[in-house]
């Protein structure tokens, strides 16, 4: 009994869930035709939300996100490709609009930073564990000669207690 509620739950969470997109845009800011809202849907699902910055305008219900997305198909109606839409848009707002920034100029520098950095960090610390390895330790995992003399005389002294 337990488990077709459970299930039952899980089905009614997912789907409020997905609901959550389609609540941000307004039936007012549809487009009557399907293929134009389409477009309009597809684009405002590549462009951040300049208030909740981590969120899509066509998933943010904060007003400048609507206003984008009317914006958005008013270019479209216009007879805007979606690359003129794009254009216009990040001329206005800059690369930060975009979800996913376009990989030119300085953007490749951004992309590649991080992995070449993480490669570069990963050689460093191979070589440095080879180099140890081929030591036989690293020199302040050795005893200087005073701290194995003391040593020593430390086990000399847990022998001598240990006899009778």
């Amino acid at each position: 009994m337990a488990r077709p509620l459970a299930t039952l739950a899980l089905a009614a969470t997912l789907s409020l869930s997905a609901l959550g997109g389609a609540l941000a845009v307004q039936p007012d800011e549809r487009l009557a035709d399907p293929a134009l809202e389409a477009r309009a849907r597809a684009l405002s699902a590549e462009l951040r939300c300049l208030v909740c910055q981590n969120q899509s305008i066509d998933d943010s219900d904060a007003q400048l996100a609507k206003d984008l997305r009317v914006l958005v198909r008013e270019r479209i109606t216009a007879g805007d490709s979606d690359e003129e839409v794009m254009d216009f848009l990040v001329a206005r707002y800059g690369e930060f609009v975009l979800l996913k920034p376009r990989l030119h100029g300085w953007g490749w520098v951004i992309w590649v930073t991080p992995p070449a950095l993480l490669v570069v960090g990963g050689l460093a610390a191979w070589i440095g564990w080879r180099r140890r390895k081929a030591e036989g330790g690293a020199v302040e995992d050795r005893l200087t000669a005073e701290e194995e003399r003391a040593l020593r005389a430390i086990a000399d002294r847990g022998e001598n207690a240990a006899k009778p």
